[in-house]
């Protein structure tokens, strides 16, 4: 329902489980310049993603980014 921001950090489990059920309206991903090369991806295999646009990018002096999309 409408109302205030919730915000969601170190639990992909309950990510995953809100984008499933379509309970998402805006994703605030920060990125950070560091390959992996392995883990959990947010954007599982299958998982049905709403239709996002692009809203901002904002860098920051470390290298991270701050990416923000919205559902259309």
């Amino acid at each position: 329902q409408p109302g205030a921001d919730c915000v969601i950090t170190g639990s992909i489990t309950l990510c995953r489980a809100l984008i499933e059920a379509d309970l998402i309206d805006e994703y605030r991903l920060f990125v950070y310049p560091v390959v992996l090369g392995r883990g959990r991806r947010l954007f599982a295999d299958g998982l049905a993603l709403a239709d996002l646009k692009f809203v901002e990018a904002t860098p920051f002096q470390s290298g991270m980014v701050l990416l923000v999309y919205a559902r259309r």
